[in-house]
């Protein structure tokens, strides 16, 4: 397994993802606002280890826009975890997992659910994109061999 082909795998499905959150929350009235859900966590747990939050909107957000590019990096650079030829499955299961994670995960975290699932459509959003993110790891790590 090449760690950076993993990483590179990783990257391309999360700047995916965020893409599409990007793009759609503009056109898209009930679109999943992951960047909302960030931007809480940061302001509920930053605190908690010491370091205290961004003040203005602006900076808050470009905080949790990057660490919502590092976690699913990190996150979708598990589809280097198998042969190659596996990669697109292991890629659809990360990233259906990671979609459930976003619509079910902020309420026990003591985080609201409404951006990534106020409706059953922004929920199914939710995964969908997640899903798209996380073949597209998959795409680019098979490519890679």
């Amino acid at each position: 397994m090449s760690v950076w082909k993993s990483l590179l795998s990783g990257a391309a499905g999360a700047v995916a993802l965020n893409l599409i959150h990007e793009s759609a929350r503009s056109v898209i009235p009930s679109a999943p606002r992951v960047d909302v859900v960030g931007k809480s966590a940061l302001k509920r747990y930053l605190p908690r280890v010491g370091v205290r939050p961004p003040d203005d909107e602006r900076s808050l957000y470009a905080a949790a826009l990057g660490g919502d590019l590092v976690s699913n990096a990190a996150y979708y650079s598990l589809v280097g975890l198998g042969r190659p030829e596996g990669a697109l499955p292991r890629g659809a299961a990360l990233g259906l997992l990671g979609g459930l994670g976003a619509v079910f995960l902020p309420p026990l975290l003591g985080l609201s659910k409404e951006p990534a699932a106020r409706s059953t459509g922004t929920a199914v959003m939710t995964v969908t994109w997640y899903t798209l993110g996380g073949n597209v790891a998959g795409l680019v790590r098979r490519a890679l061999g």
